[in-house]
């Protein structure tokens, strides 16, 4: 195993509590954990890495995410549409993906959330057309290995189709019964459960508008009795929530909450829509949120109430959530966007989200939502998932007596110059190491082209 110096950054924001964040700071790696984080360490290392002049953070954690969505981009008559419309239209491009695509378009995004610093990675994936030949997940594992990021794998899934009252098509539904049995399948193949494995699964049923309660209770009780964390869309919009009242009687945590959806091993994405009452149930059940601001931007779902969560002590990750309602995958931007978003509204708002607090969201936060306290911070013995970002050009001069907040605030769509994984360089000099990033952008594009004949777009 190797040994690693990064030496003489202008700062290392450790993210941890009695390491602060050191100026003109080192982070020596050994293997695949950190071993020492100082000033003007000494030690023999099989290599040093200069970080004069940057700055270098714990590998940023994306906590929700659907990889198979970069093959639709942009497209054209979504690009104002609302959730619902918007998932109406897209459901019947998708119907037709295949675990090739699937490849191709997890190749593209996770090789983009590296490029932007970000080491961990979930992924909530749960379409599984019936027409499909293959195995999905396996393709989206090995895509996973083959860039060099962590992946959470969701066995995601949906039941409930248009025949039945629900909004996906029913080439996109399963039946309830197939699903459980698959699940077990993906966490006997995939869950590793030991500290610093690089796959991990969780179990995670769509949203309450395309899973009946019947799959949403036997899910809980499968991941239960596998230990392994739960996950699913909630309360993103007034749509979900009249949909919830109209169907069930409650509103969407009520339900989720009655399904024994609740608890330190479950995590939401969005939480757009909930009241200060249903934020306090959130904190004190221990349940997480990925909380997704360019996307429920993009989409007019809202503003999260993220503010109000931390506050309560609710665990916070951040996520860019699927790039056909975020259009990337850029988790350096998912920063920035956090930053200013919740900043919007009476002037006494404007500090209601430093740049710390984002960057707590995107580390430690993240690390707590997918329950892993190896991850999120540069400390001793720790997982040696790192970041590192020059800051010496010409969009950072004036800014770096504070050069961690500078990241945030004048980085716009930085991509970082160096990316540690399990204490493997896989991201030198702005540039993959594992794969050859136009190779990754053709395939993602001929993948792309083919979705699209498929579903007669072109």
């Amino acid at each position: 195993m190797s040994r690693v110096l990064i030496q003489n950054a202008l700062a290392v924001a450790t993210q941890d509590a009695g390491l602060g964040e050191v100026k003109g700071g080192d982070v020596l790696i050994d293997g695949s954990t950190i071993a020492e984080v100082g000033v003007a360490l000494k030690a023999p290392v099989d290599e040093v890495i200069d970080a004069t002049g940057r700055v270098v953070v714990p590998g940023f954690i994306n906590t929700h995410h659907h990889l198979y969505q970069v093959l639709t981009r942009n497209l054209e008559r979504v690009q104002d549409a609302k959730l619902f419309d918007w998932l109406t239209y897209l459901y019947d491009i998708w119907r037709h993906i295949t675990p090739e695509d699937l490849h191709a378009a997890a190749h593209a995004g996770l090789a983009e959330l590296l490029l932007t610093g970000c080491t961990t990675s979930a992924d909530h994936h749960y379409l599984c057309p019936a027409c499909v030949e293959g195995d999905l997940f396996q393709a989206e594992a090995e895509a996973a290995r083959e860039v060099g990021i962590r992946l959470h794998l969701t066995r995601g899934s949906m039941c409930l189709g248009k025949s039945a009252g629900g909004l996906p098509p029913d080439e996109v539904v399963q039946d309830a019964e197939l699903i459980l049995k698959d699940s077990e399948r993906v966490i006997a193949r995939h869950h590793d459960p030991s500290p610093g494995s690089l796959c991990r699964v969780a179990l995670a049923p769509c949203s309450p508008f395309s899973v009946t309660p019947g799959l949403m209770r036997d899910t809980a009780a499968l991941a239960r009795k596998h230990q392994v964390r739960l996950h699913t869309h909630l309360a993103e919009t007034k749509d979900e929530e009249e949909f919830c009242l109209r169907k069930f009687g409650r509103r969407p945590l009520e339900h989720m909450q009655d399904l024994g959806w609740m608890g330190p091993d479950v995590w939401f994405a969005h939480c757009v829509h909930l009241n200060d009452d249903e934020i306090g149930q959130l904190a004190a059940t221990g349940t997480g949120v990925a909380h997704c601001p360019v996307s429920n931007l993009r989409l007019g779902s809202g503003i999260a109430p993220v503010v109000k969560m931390l506050a309560a002590g609710v665990s916070v990750g951040l996520a860019v959530d699927g790039s056909a309602s975020n259009d990337s995958s850029n988790m350096l931007r998912e920063l920035q966007t956090a930053l200013l978003v919740h900043r919007v509204g009476r002037p006494s708002d404007v500090g209601a989200m430093p740049a710390r607090r984002v960057l707590n969201m995107a580390t430690i936060g993240g690390a707590d939502v997918l329950g892993r306290n190896e991850i999120g911070v540069i400390a001793p013995g720790r997982a040696a998932d790192l970041a590192v970002f020059d800051l010496r050009g010409l969009e950072y001069a004036g800014a770096t007596h504070d050069p961690i907040a500078a990241l945030l605030f004048c980085g716009i769509d930085a991509r970082a110059e160096l990316v540690m994984v399990n204490g493997e360089v896989v991201v030198r000099d702005k540039h993959l190491v594992r794969l050859d990033e136009h190779f990754v952008a053709k395939r993602a594009r001929k993948a792309s082209f083919r979705l699209l004949q498929a579903a007669g777009i072109l």
